[in-house]
């Protein structure tokens, strides 16, 4: 048989690697003397070990190469929040920016709508324990039972944004709003630990909200269902920092 590709041009690279994996088989098991099936088609689109509910609902879900193209705009995204942390922990680093943390701090908390307090409350309650150590696996937990087992494995991994709030907060070790030195501020009482910067709610959230943000940009199809996913998951995370700075945890 002649011994061409059976690959359309929209064709994904998983498809085209399980495509020479499969030439080199048969080529392989050819030189032996035996004879193994031609190949006559390979499902595009979705990888075919995907099961679950994203093996049965594959409408629902961009393909895969459109997946991939979408995703270097999270990329970028993630290398843009990477240098403005370093530029951040510079001047925090180097006591550039207490001036500047002080007047935002007490700025944000003459705003005293009950509405914003709520508000305020309800954005940082998923970073305090016992559900900040429940929901990350949690997520992790339902990508892998619905198919999405790669992504559930790097969704986990994303969890370790907090190992990296430990190691930082060691380096810092600058003190948290509220002490003799600033009586105006603030200060909710809440279970808190470690230094004011950074803050482990936005690296968490950063971490595990913000990877999930990615995940559902770049695979979910329908465009409806996907805004408002986003929408609700990008705003946890560009809340989570002034939350924090309205409770009084932070500067």
């Amino acid at each position: 048989h002649p011994r061409r590709s059976v690959l359309t041009p929209s064709a994904t690279l998983r498809d085209v690697q399980a495509n020479e994996w499969i030439q080199w088989k048969r080529k392989r098991v050819e030189t032996r003397g035996e004879i193994v099936p031609r190949v006559t088609d390979i499902p595009l689109g979705t990888p075919p070990s995907a099961g679950g509910y994203r093996g049965s609902h594959r409408n629902q879900f961009n393909p895969e190469r459109l997946a991939i193209v979408r995703g270097s705009t999270g990329r970028i995204i993630a290398s843009v929040a990477l240098i403005v942390f370093g530029v951040v922990f510079v001047a925090v680093r180097t006591n550039r920016s207490a001036v500047a943390d002080t007047a935002i701090t007490m700025r944000l908390q003459q705003q005293t709508q009950p509405w914003l307090r709520r508000l305020m409350h309800v954005v940082s309650w998923p970073g305090f324990p016992p559900q900040s150590r429940l929901l990350p696996p949690l997520i992790a937990a339902s990508m892998w039972i619905t198919g999405f087992r790669t992504e559930g494995v790097f969704q986990l991994l994303a969890w370790g944004t907090g190992g990296v709030s430990f190691l930082f907060k060691s380096i810092m070790r600058r003190s948290r709003p509220g002490h003799a030195d600033h009586p105006q501020i603030r200060v909710i009482v809440a279970r808190l630990g470690g230094s004011s910067f950074p803050s482990g709610h936005v690296l968490n959230y950063m971490g595990v909200y913000g990877f999930l943000s990615y995940l559902v940009y770049t695979w979910i199809r329908p465009t409806a269902v996907r805004r408002i996913v986003l929408s609700l998951l990008l705003s946890l995370v560009g809340l989570v920092g002034p939350s924090r700075i309205y409770l009084g945890h932070h500067w």
